[in-house]
């Protein structure tokens, strides 16, 4: 395998629920789910049945062809959002190269085809390939890979009058994520966010969110937009849509989307039958009466008990931030520290920028869970303190 990633020496054969079982049978807690991915968490009975069923119909047929399911999928996902036109992808980084697409070509067909960069912030994360690497502006994604691709203006984040400054006559849109996961779980306040829908608004621009990491309830909303109020004309979706299984998706109003005509896009693997049976069965599950309130319930016992332990452990932990179950503990050790305590401590967990570590159980998780956590992360954090304070005094 390409050894672009520094992987664990953890391997898990199986999973249930917020558990993942290695083939010795240990148990480990998973406050990952696959970076957000498995929001149902581990081999969730709907969707194992909702795969199994389609895989003994149809995998594949191409987009030359109606898909039903895909139809249906788009046709609630419009219904729930802001949005009258879906197109199926494969993963985040290609629904975000969609909406790229998109933004460009509403501007040429409005009559501006001059019209074609995009406003982007620092600490953002937009995928690998070569576009949404460009769009992220992090040099180290960027390093080696030639000229970045053109078209992308990056301002701090949360900072108003940089966005107004960065706007001029090549101007087509701006790109923001409402929630930064990898740039640590900075949350874009909604004074931010109504700011830049009345700059969009104003200068013909269209707002494009970034919804990959925080879409399909993981912030308590089906949406993270719906915290703020503040509606974007594209939007892009990935990770829990699929619940584990690849899937992307960019959502759009029928205005944007209107220089997107046949032959502007296409996708050969995006919204096979496979995906988009799943993507159906994600939603019954989350759009079932009572998911969300429970969700919201369990997600403000785990910020409560953490901010507990953040108050008892005042020397490793500086701040709990995020919303629903996107939550990071940004750290005064090291956050990788962190993660390897509490994979010492049989829990999973990821870092990200700003010396944070995320928590992202699944959205399934109980109080049970929720306990278990509390008890794995008070530990980790009971350790550090010792080890941070004898070294501190052999410093001294």
């Amino acid at each position: 395998m390409l050894p672009t990633y520094a992987r664990v020496d953890l391997a898990f054969e199986r999973g249930e629920g917020a558990w993942l079982y290695t083939a010795k049978g240990e148990r480990y807690l998973d406050f990952t789910s696959g970076v957000a991915v498995n929001a149902l968490g581990h081999a969730h009975p709907d969707l194992v049945k909702a795969l199994t069923e389609q895989a003994q119909k149809v995998w594949h047929v191409s987009n030359l062809y109606r898909i039903p399911e895909g139809e249906r999928l788009a046709d609630r996902l419009c219904a729930a959002s802001f949005a009258d036109t879906v197109f199926f992808q494969n993963s985040g980084a290609e629904a975000l190269e969609c909406a790229v697409k998109v933004a460009r070509k509403y501007q040429s067909a409005s009559g501006k085809p001059e019209r074609y960069r995009i406003i982007t912030f620092e600490g953002a994360f937009h995928g690998r390939t070569l576009t949404t690497i460009a769009a992220t502006g992090n040099k180290k994604y960027l390093e080696g890979f030639g000229p970045p691709v053109d078209g992308f203006d990056q301002v701090p984040f949360g900072d108003i009058e940089a966005v107004k400054r960065a706007i001029g006559p090549q101007t087509a849109a701006i790109l923001i994520e409402p929630i930064q996961g990898e740039g640590g779980v900075r949350v874009a306040s909604p004074t931010f966010l109504r700011a830049l829908r009345q700059l969009c608004d104003q200068h013909d621009l269209l707002l494009v969110f970034d919804e990959v990491q925080t879409g399909i309830a993981r912030t308590g909303e089906m949406f993270a937009y719906e915290r703020s109020g503040v509606k974007p004309d594209v939007m892009a979706l990935a990770k829990a849509l699929g619940g584990g299984f690849p899937i992307g998706a960019c959502l759009a109003t029928t205005e944007a989307s209107k220089g997107m005509t046949v032959g502007t896009h296409g996708s050969t693997f995006g919204g096979n039958p496979l995906a988009m049976a799943v993507g159906n069965a994600v939603l019954d599950v989350v759009m079932a009466d009572g998911f969300l309130e429970h969700m919201r319930k369990n997600a403000l016992l785990l910020k409560q008990r953490l901010a507990e332990l953040k108050d008892r452990h005042a020397s490793v932990i500086a701040e709990v931030r995020g919303e629903g179950l996107l939550i990071g503990l940004r750290m005064i050790p090291q956050a990788s520290e962190m993660v390897d305590e509490l994979r010492a401590e049989k829990m999973i967990t990821v870092a990200a920028g700003d010396n944070v570590v995320r928590l992202l159980p699944p959205l399934i998780i109980g109080e049970k869970e929720i306990t278990e956590a509390i008890g794995c992360i008070d530990r980790a954090c009971a350790r550090l303190a010792k080890t941070h304070a004898r070294a501190a005094k052999v410093a001294s």
